[in-house]
């Protein structure tokens, strides 16, 4: 009997378990659409506590850095000590940080609230990025596509159900969206269960050529050297989508002078669009190479961010559509990328990375906040304008893949 039990998870460790992807998708799309409540209602906090661009940034700041500094340490320590209760933890502190900041009755309360959220975050992305890998049977890239378009997906809902209910109704209307981190805390017991029981098998199995650098021959130095230029990828990215996902709603009332529930719409159509690509950034990976999807991702949206600034409403929105789209694809190929230069340390990597991203979104945030307070928001978006050119460095990344069939 425990040889037929080992025969059986030896098997079901090299398959893809597509219930365990889709449903760590559905919980990272529940995490990220309570997360991006929080920018959704930054209008509404504006004018309810007269604060400044500053002070929208110092928030945002505050919550990232609190997701982003804890996450290296979370993913190197569940490298070692793997917990599937954490994903559920997690989703708790979310939780109670959502119903904080809906009581919330000044700038630091909010602030506090917001900090609950980024621990959520920090313990749920590196933990929740294992359970995609572990659930990948050697299709990584396709796994993290799976994850990351729930995450994308839920930041594009969060501002179309934040300017139906909390925009029109209050503040206090933001406690309804914890209806869905209890759902998620269900979803996340369900994949804890299924975490538990696999970690073992999937971990002690023998690595496969899926799970190492095809190029030996790459040396240590070279990895680290690879790891700042992704780290430098992931600084143009963020910061360009701290802009959108932060100060969007602002430039297109300031701008074209449309409605608050108007520019949520058009938040909401934009991070759509980032949704969508998520989903193609993978599996282009898995078949073409990650650095050729990591080069046009970045570098590709460079046109697109440029001519931005300078057109009319429409056109703006179409523009965000092609941006979203093109820049959205990036994150996927570039974690599986390090994961690769790195193998055996998922966690770490996907803390890092997650981190460093949230990290960059929120200085980015509060640096684009203080420049909009000093300048106007429509500056803002046109220096944000050269950040995807940064992309050409992506041409000092090794080939560390081969040829990809097709």
């Amino acid at each position: 009997m425990k040889a037929t039990t080992s025969t059986t998870a030896a098997l079901t460790a090299s398959q893809t378990v597509y219930p365990i992807l889709f449903a760590i998708s559905l919980s990272h799309l529940l995490n990220d659409l309570i997360q991006s409540v929080i920018p959704a209602v930054y209008p509404l906090l504006k004018t309810n506590y007269a604060l400044n661009f500053t002070q929208i940034g110092i928030i945002t700041l505050v919550f990232q850095l609190t997701a982003s500094i804890l996450q290296p340490f979370v993913g190197s320590y569940t490298d070692k000590k793997p917990n599937p209760k954490s994903l559920v933890i997690g989703m708790t502190f979310s939780l109670i940080g959502l119903l904080f900041i809906a009581f919330a009755s000044n700038f630091y309360y909010i602030l506090a609230s917001v900090c609950l959220i980024g621990m959520g975050s920090s313990v749920f992305h590196p933990e929740a990025s294992r359970v995609a890998h572990l659930a990948s049977g050697g299709k990584k890239g396709l796994a993290q596509s799976i994850f990351q378009v729930g995450g994308n997906a839920g930041s594009a809902a969060g501002p179309l159900l934040a300017a139906l209910i909390v925009i029109p109704f209050g503040q206090k209307y933001i406690g309804w969206f914890g209806i869905l981190a209890l759902l998620a805390i269900a979803v996340l017991s369900f994949v804890g269960k299924w975490y538990q029981q696999n970690i073992q098998p999937r971990a002690e199995r023998k690595p496969v050529v899926h799970d190492a650098v095809s190029n030996p021959g790459i040396t240590k130095k070279r990895v680290i050297i690879s790891i700042v230029i992704l780290l430098v990828l992931i600084f143009s990215k963020y910061f360009y989508m701290a802009s959108m996902t932060s100060y969007f709603t602002f430039y297109l009332i300031d701008k074209f002078h449309v409605s608050v529930q108007h520019s949520q719409i058009y938040l909401f159509i934009f991070l759509a669009s980032v949704a969508a690509g998520t989903i193609l950034g993978g599996p282009l990976g898995d078949r073409y190479g990650r650095k050729l999807i990591i080069w046009i991702s970045i570098l590709g949206a460079a046109p697109f961010t440029l001519l931005l600034p300078h057109v009319g409403l429409t056109a703006t929105v179409i523009l965000s559509v092609l941006i979203g789209l093109i820049i959205s694809s990036a994150f996927s190929a570039i974690l599986v990328y390090a994961t690769e230069l790195i193998p055996g340390k998922v966690g770490m990597v996907a803390g890092l990375f997650f981190g460093f991203a949230f990290g960059m979104g929120g200085i980015g945030s509060a640096v684009l906040g203080s420049l909009a307070d000093k300048t106007s928001i429509e500056y803002v978006f046109s220096i944000c304008a050269y950040l995807p050119l940064i992309g050409i460095i992506t041409g000092f990344l090794p080939n560390i893949e081969g040829k990809k069939s097709k």
